[in-house]
């Protein structure tokens, strides 16, 4: 039986459940994406002391989330109970960084990107820069 995600999520758990809602958003989890998740949970500092296996249960919870009509609401006040707001910027990062990870932003993923940098109040210039950086990141040749 899969262990259920304590309350409150962690910051790190916050994170992984933003990124995950960005690559689920348009109903189709690309590999591209789910490499790109892997990778920052391996690699960022912010993740150094991150138990890998709760992906797998933070995944389950934003899949049983999105299962339930209001469940992005729900999505958006699990972020604001349990994510610091000095880390707003860097899960915007993150969530952009999925976004463009295969290299084509769809409609749905447009769509909740608007409504995370509304949700997590992310200023429009710095927006604009984090997108741009997440853009450059991602050029193919």
């Amino acid at each position: 039986m899969p262990e259920a995600a304590p309350h409150p999520l962690t910051p790190q758990d916050c994170l992984v459940a933003l990124m995950i809602a960005v690559s689920a958003s348009d109903e189709n989890m690309r590999t591209a994406e789910l490499v790109k998740i892997e990778s920052a949970v391996n690699m960022l500092p912010i993740f150094s002391d991150y138990d890998i296996d709760r992906m797998r249960v933070i995944t389950d919870l934003v899949f049983d989330l999105f299962e339930q009509e209001d469940g992005l609401d729900a999505l958006f006040g699990l972020l604001r109970d349990n994510l610091p707001e000095r880390l707003n910027e860097t899960a915007y990062a993150l969530a952009c960084d999925v976004a463009a990870a295969d290299g084509t932003l769809r409609e749905e993923e447009l769509r909740l990107l608007e409504e995370i940098r509304y949700e997590l109040d992310i200023d429009r210039l710095h927006a604009a820069a984090i997108e741009r950086g997440a853009r450059a990141r991602h050029l193919r040749a």
